[in-house]
């Protein structure tokens, strides 16, 4: 039972902290129905004995913890039984939590629940519908049932007590019939309260002992290997079956080097001697053979004297190469200098040049705008050429009817005024209907519920002209919270932009001055993502989100058309865009949304 187990390895815990000379203590604290904090211990009931008012549930095992059923009512044994007002309708066992329906009749709280679930509940008394919000909390049985007097649950065991229903748990705490388990972790066993204290003191068999050899103290099922295993102070015989019978095992590494049974190698091993045999018998061996060890190490000796007298030699013939190894470092280290003074001029011409071709740029960047003055004057001289041209033409048919030049005059000035007048509202007039269809043509592809897909057709070309920096970036069309909420677009650097120059594409969120910016909440505070589609099947798109930063003057209210750009420089890296399926017929797709979630109406 989950409680149960809560508490005794709560208890565990705490017999790992106290020493053996409080075992005492913690047998007196189990005893008493309390545990090591001195607080009253609630443990629950393993098994209740069957109620009274249906003797047909007698041999149903109830095992649920807690002081009330899971499912039905009581099953106590009561002393006197109860009235039937007492008894479910559903259940017929006594009431738990007991409900009144409309039509008089109780139930428990899980029998009711029970029914409700049912599709069309009907009363089992009296068939009449059930209807929940008709259904109450019967206060005045509940009282009069707690106090209805039962017998120990722990009656089976040898209780005889009797108390109230209210009162059971409070007695189950204390009462010595009850089961409980073992406070000791690794101890499956349960027993009745007034068994504690004997199973503590020597039937338990995780219980704590002390190994009368070391002192040492642990589990009484560990005690036997320990012994046998790893006890400094536990008695051992001798692995060589020497005279010595016993040996403590803290001390039988020591006796292996004096153990006259002991298999020992002799120490001239290293000069050549091949003798093996027991410890008691090396003294005899080395007094024996002392000429033939002396004539060993004088063998060595001689052969290592060789070694040096050849070491020498090799070290005498490479010392003769020294010389000619350090005129040769010498040289290639004049070399080195000489490389280092021609780096030296390489990199003062190298600057030179950049200096000159910084000029010569310079120079280039003012012909070429002298050039393009050159062609605005050629262009305009063109003009002016074919004006005069015109003029040339009307003169020459004005000499042909000079007669009637002075009538004219005034109606030709006056045709030309109003031709000029007429031009001019014409030209208005374009101006506005092309502002018109611009308009219209944001407010066609235009978004009200804050998302954003933009498609970017000829990528290859944008880049380019991105890389040449003819058009280093690209604003969206507008796009909308609401139909009176935020307007805002996208900005992209398809070259990239700050630290992804040239590695990376850059995509930014740009907060725009809107018609209804008065009436919205500033700063702009909506969490915004930004994504790169994956045109592909995998469908693996490319997104980052950001909450706004409400210090930062991109979310303050713009009093420009628009905010400064705020967003990821480093947001996919072209390798990565250009390599997948992220760009299809030479298009890609970025979506932009804000959560519109959590804002208020304006």
């Amino acid at each position: 039972m989950p409680f149960a187990e809560a508490e005794s390895t709560k208890i565990s815990k705490k017999i790992a902290v106290v020493g053996s000379n409080d075992v005492k203590d913690l047998i007196h604290v189990m005893s008493s129905g309390r545990n090591v904090e001195m607080r009253e211990v609630q443990i629950p009931l393993q098994q209740r004995a069957p109620s009274l008012a249906n003797p047909s549930l007698a041999q149903r095992p109830w095992t649920e913890p807690g002081f009330q059923p899971v499912q039905g009512g009581f099953r106590d044994r009561f002393v006197v039984s109860p009235e039937p007002k007492y008894c479910c309708e559903a259940c017929r066992l006594v009431l738990c939590n007991p409900r009144q329906t409309e039509c008089g009749h109780r139930f428990c709280e899980t029998c009711i629940a029970d029914l409700l679930s049912k599709p069309h509940p009907v009363c089992p008394a009296d068939m009449e519908p059930l209807f929940e919000d008709k259904i109450f909390r019967d206060v005045c049985c509940n009282r009069e049932i707690m106090a209805l007097k039962v017998y120990c649950r722990s009656e089976k065991n040898g209780c005889k007590e009797q108390m109230s229903l209210q009162q059971v748990m409070d007695h189950l705490n204390v009462c010595p019939y009850f089961e409980v388990p073992c406070p000791l972790g690794k101890c499956k066993e349960r027993m009745m309260r007034k068994d504690m204290p004997e199973h503590l003191s020597w039937k338990c068999k995780h219980r704590e002992t002390t190994c009368e050899f070391c002192k040492h103290k642990m589990a009484q099922t560990e005690l036997q290997k320990h012994k046998e295993t790893v006890c400094p102070a536990f008695p051992v015989v001798c692995p060589n079956n020497c005279t010595y019978s016993s040996i403590l095992r803290s001390e039988l590494q020591s006796h292996q080097h004096d153990c006259p049974k002991a298999q020992v190698t002799c120490s001239f091993v290293r000069y050549g001697c091949s003798f093996k045999g027991l410890n008691q018998d090396m003294k005899e061996h080395e007094s024996s053979f002392l000429s033939e060890h002396l004539r060993l190490m004088a063998a060595r000796n001689t052969t290592l004297e060789a070694k040096v007298e050849d070491v020498k030699g090799e070290v005498q013939e490479r010392y003769k190469v020294l010389p000619g190894l350090n005129a040769r470092l010498m040289e290639v280290e004049s070399r080195q200098e000489e490389m280092r003074e021609k780096c030296r001029q390489v990199e003062q011409k190298l600057a030179s040049m950049q200096k000159l071709m910084s000029s010569h740029s310079e120079k280039l960047l003012e012909v070429e705008l002298e050039l393009r003055a050159l062609r605005a004057a050629r262009e305009e001289v063109e003009v002016l050429r074919g004006a005069v041209e015109n003029i040339r033409s009307r003169v020459t048919a004005l000499e042909g009817g000079r007669g009637t030049v002075n009538a004219g005059t005034h109606t030709l000035g006056t045709l030309e005024t109003q031709l000029s007048r007429h031009d001019d509202m014409l030209s208005v007039h374009e101006i506005r209907l092309a502002d018109m269809d611009l308009r219209f043509q944001v407010l066609e592809t235009a978004s009200f519920n804050g998302t954003l897909i933009w498609k970017i057709r000829d990528y290859k070309r944008r880049k380019q002209e991105a890389v040449a920096s003819k058009t280093l970036s690209l604003y969206s069309q507008p796009f909308y919270t609401g139909y009176f909420g935020y307007k805002m677009c996208a900005r992209v650097y398809l070259n990239g932009d700050g630290m992804g120059k040239g590695t990376h594409l850059s995509l930014f969120f740009v907060v725009m001055r809107g018609e209804y910016d008065a009436l919205l909440t500033w700063p702009f505070k909506q969490k915004v993502t930004l994504m790169l589609m994956d045109q592909g099947p995998a469908r693996k798109h490319l997104g980052d989100a950001f909450k706004p930063d409400p210090n930062s003057s991109s979310f303050r209210r713009p009093v420009a058309d628009m905010n400064i750009a705020s967003g990821c420089p480093l947001f996919v890296a072209q390798t990565v865009l250009e390599n997948g399926t992220y760009i299809k017929d030479d298009t890609i797709f970025i979506k932009v949304t804000v959560d519109t979630s959590d804002l208020p109406d304006p």
